[in-house]
């Protein structure tokens, strides 16, 4: 079956307040998730909140609820049932039986997407790899969605004609992945090594920050970028030069919460461009209501792989989409993110942050001057400290 034959799937969304996630929280997932399904190419129709102080070891939203969720879908002919968690097998056998439709939970929904867009032989390895992993527990429930004449979000796994029961098998799968990996890995530190007479900068960020459009400006090429969550999955190396002083600039896999752990697992390779980076760019979206959040999540992710204490740039990107509510100047509440200006958000951040910071617009091409010469700048001093005896060029 075509890509193209496929109908686009009426999804609903369903998120959880607990005590740990808030209801503002959830809302601001539940946004994401749909930004997910849009990349996916589902339609999304309506969302579904439950408060409970933990998840249903049952059916994750108890009982009621699901009954609630259950005549609406039968109602409105729903096609694709999508948790913004991750469901246990059970769960998702248990919900699927009250439902009548098909049940995805945020961290399959994000693979899928990856299975779709990965395009090198790497990538399409690693997103393999993860899907094996993620789908050895549910094993009994999952086989019945890979049959590859079938089409549909979640529907993209790594695939057998007919159904397999047999963990072995799939665990032999996995070993054989990891190998494969193992040998990826070879290959791309043979390439690491020769190019280590040069500084390595490494994009990072939240997924849609802006990192490939910053890299199409930098390094005047064209990387693939649109408004879509994870449009690089990738690795992309480019040679700069930037007055008189060279250095490589890589692109890498963005970052999100709740990104499934197999993911960051099978990325290794990929990963590995950031661990042996120089210096980091972080990529901000400073026009997302959330884009704290997601700042720590993508210093979170850092830290996971070794990479918190590199030196690093702190780009906020798209000031040209930053937009707040006028304070009334009679208002002497302290400023929150919902009234401060952008003026007040960059003596915020240039004061508060502990790396170099800077305000651009990438697609607007808004304060890059500056930016290219504070890229310079950290640059050389890391070429100065790398080869004192050729500092006198600079």
């Amino acid at each position: 079956m075509l890509a193209s034959d496929i109908k686009p799937e009426k999804t609903i969304l369903i998120g959880l307040i607990t005590n740990r996630q808030d209801e503002g929280s959830v809302h601001d997932y539940l946004d994401e998730l749909e930004f997910l399904l849009d990349t996916a190419g589902a339609i999304p129709d309506k969302r579904f909140i439950q408060k409970l102080s933990m998840p249903d070891s049952r059916t994750f939203v108890g009982a009621g609820k699901l009954d609630e969720i259950a005549e609406y879908v039968k109602a409105a002919n729903i096609d694709l049932a999508v948790f913004d968690d991750e469901l246990s097998g059970s769960q998702t056998r248990n919900i699927e039986n009250v439902l009548g439709c098909r049940v995805l939970d945020r961290p399959l929904l994000i693979l899928d997407i990856f299975a779709k867009r990965a395009r090198t032989s790497i990538a399409r390895t690693q997103v393999e790899l993860a899907q094996y992993q993620y789908l050895l527990p549910r094993l009994t429930r999952m086989w019945t969605h890979l049959e590859k004449q079938r089409g549909g979000i979640g529907m993209r796994g790594p695939g057998e004609k007919e159904i397999e029961t047999d963990r072995r098998i799939i665990r032999d799968k996995i070993t054989l992945l990891k190998e494969k990996l193992k040998d990826i890995d070879k290959q791309k530190m043979t390439q690491r090594k020769s190019r280590e007479e040069l500084i390595r900068v490494a994009l990072v960020g939240y997924t849609n920050a802006g990192k490939s459009t910053t890299m199409n400006l930098i390094s005047k090429s064209e990387v693939f970028a649109e408004n879509k969550l994870f449009a690089t999955l990738d690795t992309t190396v480019r040679k700069v030069v930037i007055e008189n002083l060279p250095f490589l600039l890589t692109d890498t896999v963005g970052f999100i919460r709740k990104l499934p752990h197999s993911l960051v697992e099978s990325f290794k390779s990929t990963l590995d461009e950031v661990r042996e980076a120089d210096l980091l760019l972080h990529i901000v979206d400073i026009s997302h209501t959330a884009f704290e959040e997601q700042l720590e999540v993508a210093q979170q992710t850092l830290s996971e792989i070794g990479c918190s204490d590199k030196p690093t740039i702190m780009v906020f990107n798209k000031m040209d989409a930053y937009s707040h509510v006028e304070k009334d100047p009679f208002d002497l509440a302290p400023p929150t993110k919902e009234n401060i200006t952008l003026e007040e958000l960059q003596n915020t951040w240039m004061a508060k942050a502990n790396s170099p910071a800077i305000f651009i617009s990438a697609k607007q091409k808004v304060n890059i001057d500056a930016f290219r010469k504070l890229l310079y700048e950290e640059v050389r001093k890391l070429h100065v400290i790398r080869y004192p005896y050729n500092n006198f060029l600079y």
